[in-house]
């Protein structure tokens, strides 16, 4: 896994202190959380896989380095100058979307994507209000292949608290080798359950 550049790490405090509630910590996470992050959403299996909130790309080419060489990645981006960033990346399985993760099934329609078979998210759920975080959770639910898995790295537990009405309960892990430590929560999407919790969400 590749580590990241200074004038990225700049970039990354830069995006933190323009927009705190955007970014979920002033330091890219560490090659542990990376890992447990990999091996929790089965990166290595899967053929399409989205990022949330990917930054400066840190964890970016860290899933690109795990994925298989005819997978594809789709990183969504709210914020354009950490979009501008990853357009850079130079690895032809990325596509880069600058906009919200609400809008995810819009943006793989859009790169001719099929649904993917796990979507990794780093955006800060804690920090917007819970309208919007359902609303991510809802369209993560709806995009995700039957079986896929969803996986969220987070410092508090609103992902958890929101998640559970729209995928069930998560399975939860630490990472302590983090600065800050941060909480692993994974949802594996029901076969089954063609959305029938979205409708009593």
């Amino acid at each position: 896994m590749s580590a990241l550049q200074p004038d990225h790490r700049l970039r990354f405090l830069q995006g933190f202190l323009a927009r705190p509630k955007q970014v979920g910590s002033i330091i890219p996470s560490s090659r542990f959380l990376e890992r447990k992050v990999i091996r929790s959403a089965g990166i290595a299996q899967a053929r399409v896989v989205v990022e949330l909130g990917p930054g400066t790309g840190g964890t970016t080419r860290a899933l690109l380095g795990a994925m298989a060489p005819d997978a594809t990645l789709l990183a969504i981006e709210i914020n354009p100058r950490f979009a501008e960033l990853l357009l850079r990346t130079p690895d032809p399985r990325l596509r880069v979307e600058q906009g919200s993760a609400a809008g995810l099934s819009a943006a793989l329609e859009r790169h001719g994507l099929a649904r993917p078979d796990a979507i990794v998210s780093g955006i800060p759920f804690s920090t917007m209000t819970r309208e919007v975080g359902a609303e991510i959770l809802r369209a993560v639910h709806e995009a995700l292949a039957p079986g896929g898995r969803f996986v969220a790295y987070q410092l508090r537990d609103r992902v958890e608290d929101l998640g559970r009405a729209v995928f069930g309960r998560a399975a939860v892990e630490t990472v302590l080798m983090n600065v800050p430590p941060m909480r692993v929560y994974r949802w594996v999407k029901d076969a089954e359950d063609r959305g029938a919790r979205l409708h009593r969400a």
